[in-house]
């Protein structure tokens, strides 16, 4: 094991710990339906039921984009110097 890297029992590790892992370095690309758009965006316009959608959040899971397409989330990650990994 090197000094980079780290070990967490998953029991001992606070929500408060795991959010900030990766912070500034990781974002994720999440599947969403539109119907959870406003949740998450509330300032984005309506839009129709039943589309499937992607959308990219910080490693805290604050959320940073919205698109149609996952290829966009992670080119935006990049783009941002984000290294993206996939939620299912």
């Amino acid at each position: 094991m090197t000094n980079a890297d780290t070990i967490f029992e998953t029991n001992t590790v606070s929500p408060e710990t795991l959010a900030q892992l990766g912070e500034g370095l990781i974002a994720y690309v999440k599947p969403i339906k539109s119907e959870d758009v406003p949740g998450l965006f509330p300032q984005a316009p309506n839009i129709a039921p039943g589309l499937k959608l992607f959308a990219l959040h910080a490693a805290d899971g604050t959320p940073i984009m919205l698109t149609d397409s996952r290829e966009s989330a992670v080119a935006n990650a990049w783009s941002h110097e984000l290294q993206a990994v996939s939620v299912h």
